[in-house]
């Protein structure tokens, strides 16, 4: 048999069918839906047609979610209100405002054990990328596609190139999966993995939890890849096992003798390769509007003079909305304000990694701290982490999509700079004329306590960065 690759293995399995023009039609095995899958079900209403597998599909309250009090207006209300009608009517299962499991989707995915390895997982979100931590093959769909699951639970899609990053050696203290993400998409740029299904490998991967194995899958399109991809291991193993949704018994140990299939096969040829070197990669933090405008925090703000004019320009007009200029060290951007949180990096080993550097401390700036689920928040609160945030003077909320989207009434305000845990530094991507620098939630924590960018490792001295 021909040796395959990750991709080749998950696609292989969920093929029904392929069209003349390369287009596969694929089985999906988890279907997520969220508020802004409104006009998906509009459109199967208007033709009349049910939900195909409604005990497949699984409805998040997150976009829109209140971290404080109800929602901020009548129209965020009616947001989550018709997701609630749509889950009642059609017979899915949904985790809403006052369910314990509510959370992010890409947070309560793998919390809930609804992400497993081998299954095929869309959802209406770019950032559906996070469940391929898991070995799935996972990846954001438009409205049209959405609707398209609802009605059938099947999709159409041509299989993208296999492209591999393999990261070895050893991360420095202070570096983690979103600094290994950032370096790689600055490296290659936004659309440096375009047309490909990015599969992690090497040793610092493999020693990343799934906490941030989840983050740097999350990140891949931000680089333009369809999705990435990491091989399951123990470490995935570990973390699904006992799971609400997870297989139990008998069914746990041939799932798992399943899975254990799954990586790609050692002579597996891939269609691009790119190897990066642990030990060479810094704290990152993103100076411009895209997430490849991004460089380590000691470097200093780039000067578009000298690049070919397209690159100049581009450069120049991140700099004039950034309202920065060349030269200038980064670790000198004051900012106004800081939010910790995400699908990216709410997770419960990303508040102990700032409440590491926070603890003891007081912020300089306000700030809002969001956790992934009520999961997450609740053993957040369990860990005394709540009080790490609140006495250094920041806002212990809710849990959602909150001021990453600025979609539930958290936002930055117009010209305001804020550190980020995020994953999109677009323009007013955090509220109109806001100003978003990305990095790690460590990182982030370190912005807080200094009032500028700043490098966390020197305030990690002495300190456990779990």
């Amino acid at each position: 048999m021909t040796a395959r690759t990750l991709l080749d293995k998950l696609w292989d399995a969920h093929e029904i069918l392929r069209r003349a023009d390369g287009a596969s039609l694929l089985w999906v095995d988890r279907h997520l839906v969220h508020e802004g899958s409104h006009h998906a079900f509009g459109k199967i209403a208007e033709r009349g047609l049910p939900v195909a597998e409604p005990g497949l599909t699984f409805g998040v309250v997150d976009h829109y979610a209140p971290t404080r009090g109800g929602p901020a207006t009548p129209a965020i209300a009616r947001m989550i209100a018709t997701l609630e009608a749509n889950a009642a009517a059609h017979g899915i299962r949904l985790f809403g405002l006052t369910d314990p499991g509510q959370g992010i989707v890409h947070v309560i995915g793998p919390e809930q054990g609804l992400t497993l390895p081998g299954l095929l997982i869309n959802c209406g979100d770019s950032h559906t990328s996070t469940h391929g931590a898991f070995g799935a093959l996972a990846f954001g769909i438009g409205a049209t596609e959405v609707a398209h699951v609802l009605a059938t639970q099947t999709i159409w899609q041509k299989r993208p190139a296999a492209m591999r990053i393999t990261v070895d050696g050893r991360l420095g203290p202070g570096v983690g999966a979103k600094d290994l993400a950032l370096a790689w998409i600055a490296r290659l740029g936004a659309d440096g993995a375009r047309g490909h299904a990015i599969e992690y490998a090497g040793t610092a991967v493999r020693a990343l939890s799934m906490e941030g194995r989840m983050t740097l899958c999350n990140l891949s399109i931000e680089g333009g890849a369809r999705f990435g991809l990491i091989a399951p291991d123990e470490t995935t193993f570990a973390y699904l096992k006992g799971r609400p949704h997870a297989p139990a018994g008998a069914d746990w140990d041939r799932a798992v003798a399943d899975w254990a299939a799954l990586p790609s096969d050692p002579d597996a040829v891939f269609a691009r390769e790119v190897t990066l070197d642990a030990a060479e990669i810094a704290p990152i933090v993103t100076w411009g509007t895209s997430p490849e405008e991004a460089l380590p925090v000691t470097a200093t703000v780039p000067d578009p003079a000298g690049l070919p004019p397209a690159d100049a320009a581009r450069v120049q007009a991140s700099l004039d909305y950034m309202g920065l200029v060349p030269g200038r060290p980064l670790t000198s951007v004051a900012i106004d304000r800081v939010f910790i949180g995400s699908c990216t990096n709410a997770r419960i080993e990303d508040l102990r990694a700032a409440a590491a550097v926070l603890a003891g401390r007081t912020s300089r700036v306000p700030g809002l701290v969001s956790p992934g689920s009520q999961a997450v928040k609740a053993q957040a609160e369990a860990e005394g982490l709540d009080r790490i945030f609140a006495q250094a003077g920041l806002d212990w909320v809710g849990a959602g999509c909150s001021m990453c989207v600025a979609m539930n009434g958290d936002s930055v305000g117009a010209g305001e700079r804020c550190a980020s845990s995020t994953n999109r530094n677009f323009r007013g991507r955090q509220g109109r004329d806001a100003r978003t620098h990305l990095m790690s939630p460590a990182m982030v924590a370190a912005a807080a306590v200094t009032g500028h960018l700043a490098d966390v490792r020197p305030l990690l001295a002495g300190r456990d960065a779990a």
